[in-house]
């Protein structure tokens, strides 16, 4: 039968691209507060808030609203409501999975990107097709199996790829190139996906079990437009390390009209501070370094004889 991926023109892709790229770059900012956070529930919070935001935003969500260009010549399409939320629990798991294992320790930081990699991107494959045997048809859907590998491959590159993004990027602009590339990762990775499959024809008569995409396109749009809210809440409601250093800094001056310290009395050469020198001393062992401005601006040095005249 034949497959169209693009039913609605450019729309669904660009607006998943711009999904994934958004969701990578709210969760490349939650890792970035995940690195600075210095209490375990802090971590595990920031880890949550990071993987719903790659997980769910970035990868399910452009999943779902990729899959409303997808239709098949002769037949209606529905979907089953409990596999289709499922696969994004099974998306936002997998990368929190990847996640704990990236950030649980210091030791064999290779060795966890590769296995939190591997992690990630098994369960990002597993999240498209899951999510695709929700898919009910007149029809049977078949898969090529060399492109069944080539997307779970890409799945597996990209998210190692994230998650070495997620532990190393931290100034704003590489963080939202890291999403730019990420967004076509994931795109890619779908698109693959889905160029596997064929669909061979069933019984004509019938409608299949399920519902329509567009009564599960309020509920599922609602929940992206809070969780993106509740994530930019998030992070606009946690200080960062340069405004934790910008309230620093004017408490450290002083304040205008308060007295400055008395300085400390400087030490006689040969003595304490404040004592004088001792009968007999040569001249020069009581002297006090004084500071001089010179013509030109710089501090020079003097030095005022604190020796009795005989």
């Amino acid at each position: 039968m034949e497959i169209h991926h693009f039913e609605q023109g450019w729309v669904t892709p660009v607006a998943s691209y711009l999904l994934s790229v958004l969701g990578s770059l709210l969760g490349l900012m939650c890792a970035s507060r995940l690195r600075a956070a210095r209490t375990r529930g802090g971590r595990a919070w920031w880890l949550s808030l990071s993987a719903v935001a790659l997980g769910g935003t970035g990868i399910w969500t452009m999943h779902f609203v990729a899959m409303l260009g997808f239709g098949v010549v002769g037949t209606p399409i529905r979907y089953d409501p409990g596999m289709t939320a499922s696969s994004a629990a099974l998306a936002i798991v997998a990368v929190g999975a990847g996640m704990l294992v990236v950030f649980g320790g210091e030791r064999a930081r290779t060795l966890r990107l590769l296995g939190g990699g591997l992690l990630a991107g098994l369960g990002v494959a597993g999240m498209h097709y899951v999510g695709m045997e929700g898919v009910h048809l007149n029809g049977e859907i078949l898969y090529d199996a060399t492109k069944v590998t080539a997307s779970v491959i890409i799945a597996v590159v990209a998210a190692t790829a994230a998650l070495w993004l997620t532990a190393t990027v931290r100034r704003p602009a590489a963080i939202a190139a890291a999403a730019l590339v990420m967004g076509v990762a994931v795109n890619g990775m779908h698109f693959t996906g889905m160029s596997a499959m064929s669909v061979r024809a069933g019984a004509p008569d019938g409608s299949p079990s399920g519902v329509t995409a567009t009564s599960l396109l309020i509920p599922i749009g609602l929940a992206a437009v809070f969780a993106i809210l509740g994530l930019v809440s998030a992070l606009m409601a946690v200080p960062t390390d340069e405004d934790r250093e910008a309230a620093i800094y004017p408490a450290s001056r002083p304040r205008r009209g308060a007295s400055a310290p008395a300085p400390e009395p400087h030490p006689v050469f040969g003595g304490t501070p404040g004592s004088a020198p001792a009968p007999g001393a040569p001249r020069g062992e009581g002297r006090i370094p004084q500071p001089r401005r010179s013509s030109l601006g710089d501090a020079s040095w003097t030095y005022r004889d604190r020796t009795p005249r005989q």
